[in-house]
């Protein structure tokens, strides 16, 4: 009998990550379906809005959970079921940005979404209307939540009920909005194309970008070799 495998899971962002101008290549897929054929659980973490990712992810059955709307919405693609872990947006706040002109402006279950430049008038209507609200960046975009939703919480979430620990995971993102969950994650990767802060408190960095970057390290997860380097962090942080 084998034994169990160190690593049990593979969570990933998608945009800039798995995917590339907003779709999976098919390596990346083949890539994935090999993972889940080992037996480990594939993950998707990501700040879309659920139906807009729905829409566009062809292979979201390959997925056991999905985290999506930056950790505010859960859903199951198995079952169709879907968690909301933060409430609607409160409508005033919609009204207010809208009276503004702020574009381009989408609402999710939970999210309201933006881009960075519109940041600094969204940020002064949260505060003059006292909304326990924050806003989220990656990249170019800015997403608004209540405060405390973020990647991680809504991993986390989906850990729990699958009884996964989270130091059998490996996340891989790209973005500032990713940090959250792959600080949660036992052992954490950036693809080539991360921005900097992503690349600096990443366990390992890939050689390609975006789906490659996946490929190289579901490669890494069957040939053993990423066991062996997680065994190896988890025995130096135990002897510090």
């Amino acid at each position: 009998m084998n034994p169990t495998p160190h690593i049990l899971a593979l969570a990933a962002d998608y945009d800039s990550t798995l995917a590339y101008e907003g779709k999976i290549a098919p390596q990346t897929r083949d890539a994935l379906t090999r993972l889940k054929a080992s037996g480990r659980k594939l993950l998707l973490v990501t700040g879309r809005e659920l139906d807009d990712l729905l829409a566009i992810v062809t292979e979201i059955e390959l997925f056991d959970g999905v985290v999506s709307e930056n950790g505010a919405v859960l859903c199951w693609p198995s079952s169709g079921r879907i968690e909301l872990l933060a409430p609607p947006p409160p409508k005033q706040l919609l009204e207010e940005l809208r009276r503004r002109g702020i574009q381009p402006l989408s609402q999710g279950r939970s999210i309201v979404a933006t881009t960075y430049a519109q940041c600094s008038d969204v940020r002064k209507v949260i505060a003059k209307m006292g909304l326990a609200m924050e806003i989220i960046f990656n990249r170019d975009s800015a997403m608004v939540l209540p405060a405390g939703v973020n990647k991680a919480t809504g991993l986390s979430q989906v850990l729990r009920e699958m009884q996964l620990p989270a130091k059998r995971v490996v996340g891989v993102g790209d973005a500032e909005n990713d940090e959250a969950f792959l600080e949660l994650c036992g052992f954490s990767v950036a693809v080539a194309n991360a921005i900097p802060r992503i690349k600096q408190i990443a366990d390992m960095i890939t050689h390609q970008e975006h789906g490659l970057g996946v490929i190289e390290v579901i490669e890494t997860i069957l040939s053993g070799g990423l066991e062996a380097v997680s065994e190896d962090k988890d025995s130096a942080v135990s002897t510090q």
